[in-house]
């Protein structure tokens, strides 16, 4: 297994506990719920957290492999794939050396995890290396605005941010991420909201894409 020393974040991780179920209630869950729909087969779940779409993930869906590399989000992810409504495997590892076999899933999902990523090209790289060809992915991702003013403050704020968050970007442009890794965008939906109280809203996109035959 890969060290996951450097991946452990544990202030935030116990802070993320906090947040995610306030996020929930503000929007988050339904979101959660658009990018999982349909899915079918074999899942990896990049950077699960604490498994907050294990139980979203429909009937059609075989078997989830959650991949989590912070150990406090990894034994909560682990509690709640116990009731979830589809088989759950949460293993540690992380996004830049996934541990799985080539062409070994159907579908891959990227939730909230991007912005984190120490180098969102490698892991991207990683997800086309196991996913099938022609294999789904789904995201969801808050994202640099489009709208200069807010983006110029979301460049100056993410380095603090960053130090604070286990390494968050709030300027991060993941739909570009996921084009320049070979994915073919087939549905996006852009928009804003905010998913804390005392945070404004913040650009997000949801969709899918497709591995390369």
């Amino acid at each position: 297994m890969s060290d996951l020393s450097k991946f452990q974040h544990p202030r935030f991780a116990r802070m993320y506990e906090r947040i995610s179920r306030e996020a929930e209630g503000r929007g988050t869950a339904g979101h959660r719920d658009r990018m999982l729909a349909g899915l079918s087969g074999r899942v990896i779940e990049v950077g699960a957290g604490n498994g907050m779409n294990f139980r979203r993930y429909p009937a059609t869906v075989t078997e989830v492999v959650a991949v989590e590399p912070e150990d406090l989000l990894r034994a909560s992810a682990l509690r709640v794939a116990a009731s979830a409504t589809v088989p759950v495997s949460v293993v540690p590892g992380h996004a830049g050396a996934l541990p799985a076999g080539d062409a070994s899933f159907d579908a891959a999902v990227l939730s909230l995890v991007l912005c984190s990523l120490p180098s969102p090209a490698e892991a991207l790289a990683e997800v086309r290396r196991v996913l099938k060809p022609g294999g789904e992915l789904r995201f969801f991702e808050h994202v640099r605005s489009e709208r200069p003013t807010f983006a110029l403050s979301q460049r100056v704020i993410t380095p603090i941010w960053r130090r604070a968050t286990g390494g968050c970007h709030l300027d991060r442009d993941s739909t570009r991420a996921i084009r320049e890794a070979g994915f073919d965008i087939n549905e996006i939906d852009r928009f804003s909201y905010a998913p804390l109280r005392f945070a404004p809203p913040q650009a997000h996109v949801l969709g899918t894409a497709q591995a390369p035959q």
